[in-house]
């Protein structure tokens, strides 16, 4: 979800130019800078935004100048007289030239200001470059995108080799236990026996189901399916792909606890270890 984009534009009398940032985030947060005057532009500027996007904190700032002999200067003179009546309340002496910095006090004396015709014309054209800037945004993005596909595919090729691993050592778990079992029961009596060996058998197996992972390890199949699956399909899948990997961490942890194998706690570890890594690259994903 990041990118940069900048557009530029302007008629007989302005010149202006938009520059757009967006970084990662939860849902559309748009932070727009325009400058004094130009505060009608929002509500417009807002909609096309959200046309384009559904993820991402967005910021976008509009810098419109003067053309150079074309517009003259104008001093607002209500805003300058307010600045000047705060100075002289808080017992400072007002300074002219740092009073004149101050965003709005100097504005563009615009001829075309009681001409709204004219006027709809230059916001309709700061608004199209304002389009072309987001169109540029959202292709730096979708570039992004492509990139960060390659290593979520990448991730997803690896919890597929180490779920194919751990499917191995869960085959040979209820053997593992029923040694363990019997190696503890040979300690506890010395070899000398005395235990019943249905009863054994039976103790084995009881462990053996509570240890099995199949179903886990069934589910990280379908969730790689899944994951594949959205990739795949492409637009605003950002949100469905957070949850998923919520989903496999879920499954991964399972695993792990009822591991009775050195070698599966370690696949489950590994595992979960690359679904983080995934995960993050997640919230790159619109």
């Amino acid at each position: 979800m990041t990118g940069f984009a900048r557009a530029v534009g302007g008629d007989e009398r302005l010149s202006w130019a938009w520059e757009a940032r967006s970084v990662n985030g939860k849902g559309l947060d748009l932070r727009l800078r325009l400058p004094g005057g130009w505060e009608r532009l929002d509500p417009p500027a807002r909609a096309l935004a959200a046309k384009r996007f559904k993820r991402g904190n967005l910021s976008a700032t509009l810098e419109v100048k003067a053309v150079a002999g074309r517009s003259a200067l104008a001093i607002n003179e209500a805003l300058l007289g307010a600045l000047v009546e705060r100075c002289e309340a808080a017992g400072e002496s007002p300074r002219l030239d740092r009073l004149l910095q101050v965003r709005g006090v100097v504005e563009t004396a615009d001829e075309t200001a009681d001409d709204p015709e004219a006027l709809a014309a230059r916001e309709r054209a700061i608004l199209a470059s304002f389009a072309e800037a987001l169109d540029a945004l959202s292709a730096a993005r979708a570039a992004e995108g492509a990139r960060t596909a390659d290593v979520i595919s990448a991730r997803l090729e690896e919890i597929a080799a180490l779920t194919e691993e751990a499917a191995v050592c869960a085959d040979a778990q209820p053997t593992a236990i029923r040694d363990r079992l019997a190696r503890q029961i040979e300690e506890l009596t010395e070899g000398r026996g005395g235990l019943d060996a249905e009863r054994v058998a039976q103790e084995a197996a009881a462990l053996a189901v509570r240890a099995d992972v199949r179903e886990e390890l069934d589910r990280l199949r379908g969730h790689g399916e899944a994951a594949r699956g959205l990739l795949a399909e492409g637009g605003a899948v950002g949100r469905r792909f957070d949850f998923l990997c919520q989903e496999f961490n879920r499954e991964a942890n399972t695993l792990a606890s009822k591991s009775s194998a050195l070698a599966l706690t370690r696949i489950g570890l590994s595992l979960k270890a690359a679904i983080d890594q995934m995960r993050e690259q997640v919230q790159n994903i619109e």
